[in-house]
């Protein structure tokens, strides 16, 4: 047994006192840290969590997603539509014309309009090629059949024109308000043509629509593909059983 000297007062004599080592070495516990190492792999707590939550990621909520984009997007750009003035206020002074427009909301609409567009666009061109439940499928498999290729381009076209149609309108008007001076004295202040943000929207709209029957269709190839691969394993399985009883 070992001893160890204790805590005494100055002027008194040391006392040895019992010092209890264990019979067995004890490991050392690693410290609960940022980047303690998980149990089961070596991901850090929070590359686990982003691996749980593209694991959890389903065809559903996909679709949800680029639907609730879509359809903000299409109501976004029917409101710049109808707030937007027809012209603005000429004010003639010496050699120019200023013209001051209202305060409306159509150019912040409109960029909003366009923002939604993208991340539904995104959103559905990534989930077509997402592994769901961690099981990928090639591109080969995907457009396996000509709708798919058809929609896939429909949907890709639908979703530029509407891009289009919805920041010519914004960028024109916006242009039009930081740029209010004119040297021409016969300008009548316009805006942005008339039709093209609700034509943008129902585009928005229709591709929308597009990529969501697109997923429909994804989701049934996928389905296919490893509905074949099951059959493919159970014929090879078969096969060698044959074999193995043959050989005996």
């Amino acid at each position: 047994m070992l001893f160890a000297l204790t805590n005494s007062p100055p002027n008194s004599t040391h006392e040895l006192s019992p010092l209890n080592v264990p019979s067995q070495p004890q490991l050392l516990r690693p410290k609960e840290g940022k980047h303690r190492i998980e149990d089961h792999g070596f991901l850090p707590r929070g590359g686990r969590f982003l691996a749980q939550i593209r694991m959890a990621l389903t065809m559903k909520q996909a679709s949800l997603s680029v639907a609730a984009m879509g359809l903000i997007s299409f109501i976004l750009g029917v409101l710049a539509e109808n707030t937007k003035p027809p012209s603005g206020t000429p004010i003639t002074g010496k050699d120019v014309v200023i013209c001051k427009y209202p305060a409306d909301p159509s150019v912040y609409l409109g960029y909003l309009s366009v923002i939604f567009l993208i991340g539904s666009t995104v959103m559905g061109y990534r989930s077509l090629f997402y592994p769901y439940e961690g099981k990928s499928v090639p591109c080969s498999a995907l457009f396996q059949t000509n709708i798919v290729f058809v929609f896939f381009n429909i949907s890709l076209f639908t979703a530029g024109l509407g891009l289009t149609m919805l920041l010519h309108p914004t960028i024109t008007g916006h242009l039009h308000r930081i740029r209010n001076v004119h040297r021409d004295l016969e300008t009548h202040c316009p805006t942005a043509k008339t039709g093209v943000f609700g034509g943008g929207a129902f585009l928005s709209l229709d591709a929308t629509l597009f990529w969501l029957l697109l997923l429909m269709l994804v989701s049934n190839a996928r389905e296919d593909y490893f509905l074949e691969e099951a059959e493919e394993e159970i014929k090879a399985d078969s096969a060698y059983d044959q074999e193995s009883l043959g050989s005996m």
